[in-house]
């Protein structure tokens, strides 16, 4: 009786690692021979890594990131500009850690938002908030949420996410007021959070994308000057397999 009412606390305090491993020592006759501080330890151990574990989860479906991608899957046998040894720094998370900004660029279908998910995915499992953006969606969500009266709460979350990520920049032409407000989401950034940034367009191209000059040079100043950059060249991925089918 004692034990079922323990296993019944636990998992009211919502201790639910322990509560199973608990309830998996009381079937084991082996574990009966631990001492209690080893039993402990097991319980604490387990409960910790669903803790990790659930957090993980969480912050995965935060991100929304567009692909299942791992950095170990990475595709380097491909001739495209892709330095394994940088994507094995920056899988590190030393530059989120230091604030810095990423920048890849290169021509449709060469793998930017592959290489993308896979950092965000590394990112997440460090423990880091990630979220995922075409630029086109975030200019349309921050639309929607003056309208409903969200607009404060998601500039917030925007400012305090350590990753942001913006993919497809520069692939439809910004109004002036879209200009604006994904210069007001950058600056709240800058310095104190991470933005990754995926582009067809060349850095030097940006400006066309962006109807306002003066809106165009601040958001470069504050994006370019501290990141990393990452230019990808080659034929679509997708066009290489079609052919490897073929």
């Amino acid at each position: 009786m004692l034990t079922q009412q323990t296993l019944e606390t636990l998992r009211a305090l919502g201790l639910t690692g322990m509560a199973d491993v608990y309830h998996a020592q009381l079937q084991d006759a082996d574990v009966q021979a631990l001492s209690f501080d080893e039993r402990l330890g097991l319980l604490v151990d387990r409960e910790w890594s669903e803790r990790q574990t659930r957090r993980l989860v969480r912050r995965l479906q935060i991100a929304r990131l567009p692909l299942p991608a791992a950095i170990e899957d990475i595709d380097y046998t491909t001739p495209r500009g892709l330095e394994r040894g940088l994507i094995r720094t920056l899988a590190e998370g030393r530059w989120l850690h230091e604030h810095l900004n990423l920048i890849m660029c290169g021509p449709t279908g060469v793998g930017k938002t592959y290489v993308a998910s896979a950092l965000g995915n590394a990112a997440c499992r460090q423990g880091f908030s990630v979220r995922y953006y075409r630029v086109s969606r975030l200019t349309g969500d921050l639309t929607l949420a003056k309208g409903d009266g969200s607009y404060p709460r998601l500039m917030r979350a925007l400012a305090k996410t350590d990753l942001l990520m913006l993919d497809d920049w520069g692939l439809v032409t910004l109004s002036a007021g879209e200009a604006r407000e994904l210069l007001e989401v950058i600056d709240d950034r800058c310095t104190r959070h991470s933005t990754l940034i995926a582009s067809q367009l060349p850095v030097d191209a940006w400006h066309s994308a962006i109807p306002d000059p003066s809106i165009a040079d601040a958001l470069l100043d504050r994006v370019v000057h501290t990141a990393h950059k990452i230019v990808l060249r080659g034929e679509s991925m997708r066009k290489l397999r079609a052919k490897k089918r073929l």
